[in-house]
C-alpha cells in the first residue's frame, strides 16, 4: 500500500524546482546579456586617436605656405652688354667688399670706348677751326666798324666846312644839306655794322656753348663707359655669402642684367604666399607663427603685396629672432597668420574629428566605452580646437575620423 510523502519532501522537491527556474532565468539572462553584447559596436583602442582636454591658449590662424630669404641680398648686376668670360666664386662662398666674383670680356666695351674718346678728339678739333672762324668773322665787322667811324668822321668835318662856307656867304644851302644827308646815311651804316657786331658775338657764344654743351655729354659718356669698363671685373659690394652666381662661361648678358645674389645670412625673414580669397584678413603689424623643422618662430607682417598674380596673394614677415639657427635660406616652412587670440580657454588638439562647424558629435572615452556626446567647438589653428561647451577639462576625447559611428550612441573599448 502507498505510503503518504511526508512534508519534508515536499519542501525538498519545491526548493529544487526554484532553483532549477532561478538557474534558468539566470541562464536566460546571461544568454541575452551576451547576445546584447554581441550586437553592441566596438573598437579597439590602438585604432582611437585621443587627446585630452585641457585649458590653454587658442590663436585662430590662416595657414599659408612660406619660404625663408636672407633680411638683407643684394643684387650684382652687368654694368655692360659683354659674356662672362671667367668665374672666380660658385654659390656658397663667403665673398668681402670688393673681392671679384666673375670677369667680363671687355673687349667690345673698350672698343667702344676708343670710339667715343676719337670723336671727342674731333669736338676738339671743331672747337678750335670754330673758334678761329668766329674770331675771323668778328674782325671783319670790327674793321668795317672803325672805316666807317673814319667816314663818319670825315663826314662830319665836311658839313662843319659847308655851314661855314654859308656862313661867310661862299656855300650854298644844297651843299649844306647833301652834307647833312650824306653824314647821316654814313651814321645808320655805322650803327648797322655795330649791330652786325653784337648779333655776331651773340651768335659766337652760342655756337661755343653748343658745342662746350655736345663736348660735355660726349665727356661724360666717355667717363661713364670708362667707369663701367673698371667694373667688368664684378666684384661684391658688401660682405656675405655668395647665394647665386651665373656660372655660364660665354653666356652673353645684356646690361643690367642680374649676374650673382650675395645675401647677409645673419638675418632672415619669411615670403608667405596664400590664396587671394583670405587677402582682406591679412593686414600689416598682424603676428604669425613659422614653423619649420619642429621649432616655431614668431614675428609679425611688415608688408603686403598689392598686386595678385594667378590668385596668390605675397607678403613678408619679420622674425623676432631672425638669427635663429633653424633658419636657412630657401627654406620651406609653414606659416600661421593669427586672426584672433583667445587665452586660457578649453581646448583640444585638432585633428580629423573637427568638421569646422560650431557645433557637431564627438566621442568620450570613459569606463571602457566611448559615448557619443554633443559639444559646441570655436576658433582653430593646425594644432588646437576651442572648447565652448559640452566638455570637462581632463576628459578624453576621440580626435580621429568617427564618422562611420556617428549614429551610434556607445562604442565598447576593447583594449
Amino acid at each position: 500500500m502507498d505510503r503518504a510523502i511526508s512534508s519534508a519532501t515536499h519542501a525538498q522537491r519545491r526548493r529544487r524546482r526554484w532553483l532549477l527556474a532561478a538557474a534558468a532565468l539566470l541562464l536566460v539572462a546571461a544568454g541575452l546579456w551576451a547576445f546584447r553584447s554581441a550586437l553592441r559596436p566596438s573598437i579597439s583602442r590602438q585604432e582611437l586617436l585621443t587627446a585630452v582636454v585641457e585649458t590653454g591658449d587658442v590663436e585662430a590662424s590662416l595657414t599659408a605656405a612660406g619660404l625663408v630669404i636672407p633680411a638683407h641680398e643684394a643684387v650684382v648686376t652687368s654694368p655692360i652688354q659683354s659674356t662672362i668670360r671667367r668665374v672666380l666664386l660658385t654659390a656658397g662662398a663667403k665673398v668681402q667688399p670688393g673681392q671679384t666674383i666673375l670677369e667680363l670680356d671687355k673687349e667690345l666695351t673698350g672698343t667702344a670706348l676708343a670710339k667715343l674718346q676719337d670723336e671727342q678728339l674731333q669736338n676738339r678739333n671743331k672747337s678750335s677751326v670754330l673758334q678761329l672762324s668766329l674770331e675771323r668773322s668778328l674782325n671783319d665787322l670790327e674793321s668795317q666798324e672803325q672805316v666807317q667811324q673814319e667816314k663818319v668822321r670825315s663826314l662830319q668835318s665836311g658839313l662843319r666846312d659847308e655851314q661855314h662856307l654859308l656862313s661867310i656867304g661862299s656855300g650854298t644851302p644844297e651843299g649844306v644839306r647833301q652834307a647833312e644827308l650824306n653824314l647821316k646815311i654814313a651814321e645808320l651804316e655805322l650803327q648797322r655794322v655795330r649791330r652786325q657786331i653784337r648779333n655776331q658775338r651773340q651768335a659766337n657764344q652760342a655756337d661755343e656753348r653748343g658745342l662746350g654743351y655736345t663736348m660735355q655729354i660726349q665727356q661724360r659718356s666717355i667717363q661713364e663707359l670708362a667707369g663701367k669698363l673698371r667694373q667688368a671685373n664684378i666684384s661684391a659690394d658688401q660682405a656675405g655669402v655668395l647665394t647665386w652666381v651665373n656660372e655660364d662661361i660665354g653666356a652673353t648678358v645684356s646690361q643690367g642684367a642680374v649676374v650673382a645674389r650675395v645675401a647677409d645670412l645673419s638675418a632672415f625673414r619669411v615670403r608667405g604666399t596664400i590664396a587671394d580669397s583670405y587677402a582682406d584678413s591679412l593686414h600689416v603689424g598682424d603676428p604669425v607663427i613659422v614653423r619649420l623643422s619642429g621649432t616655431d618662430l614668431r614675428g609679425s607682417i611688415s608688408s603686403i603685396s598689392p598686386a595678385v598674380e594667378k590668385g596668390v596673394v605675397t607678403f613678408f614677415a619679420r622674425l623676432d629672432q631672425p638669427g635663429h639657427p633653424a633658419l636657412r635660406p630657401n627654406l620651406r616652412a609653414d606659416v600661421f597668420v593669427v586672426t584672433r587670440a583667445h587665452r586660457q580657454v578649453l581646448r583640444v588638439k585638432n585633428g580629423p574629428f573637427f568638421q569646422g562647424g560650431r557645433e557637431q558629435t564627438v566621442f568620450v572615452v570613459q569606463d571602457g566605452q566611448a559615448r557619443r556626446r554633443l559639444a559646441r567647438l570655436g576658433d582653430s589653428n593646425f594644432d588646437y580646437v576651442q572648447v565652448i561647451s559640452g566638455l570637462r577639462p581632463g576628459e578624453e576625447l576621440v580626435i580621429g575620423d568617427m564618422k562611420e559611428y556617428e549614429a551610434v550612441p556607445v562604442l565598447t573599448v576593447k583594449d
